[in-house]
This record gives C-alpha cells, structure tokens and sequence, in this order.
C-alpha cells in the first residue's frame, strides 16, 4: 500500500509485517455472509442465556421446595443454559479463527481488522445492516461511515 494513501485498500496487505491481520475493504465484503451467520448465532445465544438466567437463578434458590415438574423444568434450564453457552463459546472460536472481533455481543457487531492513517481501525458489521457501512478505530466507539472513495477503489479493482 502507497504511504500516501490514508485509508485501506483493495491491494492492502493481507497480514502485515508486525504479524497483526489486516484485511483489505474487497476481503471484508466477501467474508460478510459467514461473518452474518456468525453474528446471528452469537445474538441468539446471547439472548437465550440472558432470558434463561433469571429462571435458572430463581429455580436455584427454591431448589429444595420444588415439586417434580418444577425440578424437571430447572434441569432443562440448565441444559439449555449450557446449551447456549457452548454455541456461544463456537461462534466466539469462528471469530478468532478468522482474525476477527466482538466489538458488541447483544448488537452481534463485529470487527474486521484494518489499518487507517496508520492507526488500528475495523470496519464494522452487525446483522441489521444490509451491507459493510461503517467502520471505527481500535481504541474509539465512534462509528464512521465508510467514504465513497473507498468503495470506489474496490469497484474499480474488480473491474
């Protein structure tokens, strides 16, 4: 990539010299429909853990007063708690296998490591997006939309 450039291109370095994944704004999009399916697991467990956990908690604590379809019930709790867990635990795995970050569990936003103005950047996805929007420094939550002139570099690049 031109040092004069400021922002990431579709010839950017795959893996840059210091070892850190740094994926181009063309790599990203292709990657968008196992990242969707990877988001949308993690969404769901992360909801069925959230709506279980005050049942598993209050089942607990009356543990030794349930009747047999109560103590039934607080068994499948626990299933489906664990259940949910490991999913998430999975998708979690998916994610670091492929370089790439949990910026926000409960939005399922994920980050894709990039560079920008020399800086840690990642261009940013969660599964109410129709396609690649935004993208934010490492160290910021500021959400930035992605400038035309990056998208056109990639439709020129594929032409």
């Amino acid at each position: 990539m031109s040092g004069s450039r400021s922002y990431p291109t579709s010839d950017a370095s795959e893996k840059p010299e210091s070892g850190e994944i740094v994926l181009s704004l063309k790599t990203v999009q292709k990657m968008l429909p196992l990242a969707r399916h990877i988001a949308t697991d993690i969404i769901a467990s992360h909801r069925a853990m959230v709506r279980l956990q005050p049942e598993e908690e209050r089942l607990d604590r009356q543990r030794r007063t349930l009747d047999w379809p109560a103590r039934h019930r607080r068994y499948e709790v626990k299933e489906e708690l664990a259940k949910s867990e490991k999913e998430l635990e999975v998708a979690l795995n998916e994610l670091r296998e492929l370089g790439l970050v949990l910026l926000h569990e409960t939005e399922g936003r994920i980050g894709f490591p990039t560079m920008v103005n020399n800086r840690r950047a990642y261009f940013t996805y969660q599964p109410t997006e129709e396609k690649l929007e935004n993208w934010q420094f490492a160290d910021e939550d500021v959400q930035r939309p992605i400038p035309a002139t990056w998208l056109k570099e990639i439709t020129f690049a594929g032409k």
